[in-house]
């Protein structure tokens, strides 16, 4: 029967390998769309294309090169220009110089510092004993001398001191003159008293009593002088004080500051929370005028004592001042690495006052041309 009905449908089989091939061809279709295509579909190249790119990269060549050979005659030329005159050798040729470097000295010339004009002699006058400011003689920017009196203080008590000190010195001038008196004449009846004696009138008592009130009234006499020599000491002391209450100039200068005004109170002893002033006046001179500045100490071994200085005041910075080097102090500020040198001023001017900021330019040439060496020295001597 299963023969019979093979027999009887033969294209089965050949069906079924058909149906096997088309989805073989469809899996692969499938599989060809999945993947990348790498040269097809792109647009070939012109053929003319690369020429003409090659061209236009040789035209650019061309143009660079050309612009360079024309800059090359221009840079000669600055060259040429920069370069220093050439001396002539003997065989006609100019022999090229080179620029040297510049030396030690030159490159040391432009050391500059900063600092300020000070007054060397400077002082705040203030009274030496404690009183009321009644007359004030001075103003800011008079010009005082020396010993002159620049303010009064109420002097009525040390006058009444005087005057007592005077009446206690007369009264012992006059006890020493009655003790005086008294051994005067008790010198005469000591002298009396021993002729009598020699001759046998008066008594040895008599004699003794008589050396005994001389002795005595020397004793006295050195006493009442004494005590008028301290009368005299005292009225000299009250006079001093009575002067004390006249506040005189210590030296001659200008008058910067007017610190007290009249009626105010005077000490010597400043009086911490009060009232109670110290000064009268500050008092610069003006001829002891100076420039401080501050070097660095990496720099401070090329400034010389005597070397030549040129300084400008902020103030006035087209004029330039003459100075020299006084004395570098022999001390270091250890916060700000910095030495001080004092500076003197060649010329005086009204125009310099003090506490204005000054800049100063060392030459150190000058310098070392000014300070002598020990042979030097030596040979002078």
């Amino acid at each position: 029967m299963l023969l019979q009905l093979r027999h009887m449908n033969p294209v089965g089989p050949q069906r079924k390998n058909s149906r096997q091939n088309r989805m073989g061809r469809d899996r692969a279709k499938l599989l060809r769309s999945l993947t990348i295509d790498r040269g097809e579909g792109r647009p070939s190249a012109a053929p003319h294309a690369w020429p003409r790119r090659w061209l236009l990269g040789l035209a650019g060549l061309v143009a660079l090169l050309a612009g360079a050979w024309a800059f090359v005659p221009h840079l000669r030329i600055s060259e040429r220009a920069a370069q220093p005159a050439a001396a002539p050798s003997e065989g006609g040729r100019s022999a090229q110089t080179t620029a040297l470097p510049p030396t030690e000295p030159q490159a040391k010339a432009g050391l500059t510092a900063s600092g300020y004009v000070v007054a060397r002699r400077k002082a705040t006058v203030a009274a030496e004993v404690t009183g009321k400011v009644v007359e004030l003689l001075v103003e800011e920017g008079m010009v005082v001398e020396a010993g002159q009196v620049v303010a009064r203080l109420d002097s009525l008590l040390a006058e009444t001191d005087l005057t007592l000190a005077r009446s206690r010195a007369s009264a012992a001038e006059a006890a020493a003159a009655a003790v005086a008196a008294d051994l005067a004449d008790a010198e005469r009846i000591l002298n009396r008293i021993r002729s009598l004696s020699q001759k046998s009138i008066a008594s040895e008592a008599d004699l003794t009593k008589a050396e005994a009130r001389v002795g005595i009234l020397r004793a006295q006499l050195s006493q009442a002088q004494a005590q008028m020599q301290t009368a005299n000491l005292d009225v000299q002391r009250n006079a001093t004080v009575l002067d004390k209450h006249k506040i005189r100039a210590p030296f001659g200068g200008i008058v910067v500051e007017r610190s007290a005004q009249p009626g105010e109170m005077i000490s010597p002893i400043s009086a911490g929370g009060g009232f109670t002033r110290t000064g009268i006046c500050t008092i610069v001179d003006m001829d002891s005028i100076e420039i401080e500045v501050d070097v660095n100490e990496a720099f401070i071994g090329r400034v010389r004592t005597g070397g030549g200085i040129s300084a400008v005041l902020d103030a006035y910075p087209d004029w330039t001042i003459p100075a020299v080097v006084v004395a570098v102090v022999p001390t270091a500020n250890r916060e700000k690495a910095t030495v001080k040198v004092r500076i003197a001023l060649k010329q005086k001017d009204p125009r310099v006052l003090p506490d204005m900021a000054v800049k100063v330019r060392f030459h150190e040439e000058e310098g070392a041309a000014a300070v002598p060496t020990a042979e030097a020295v030596s040979a002078a001597k």
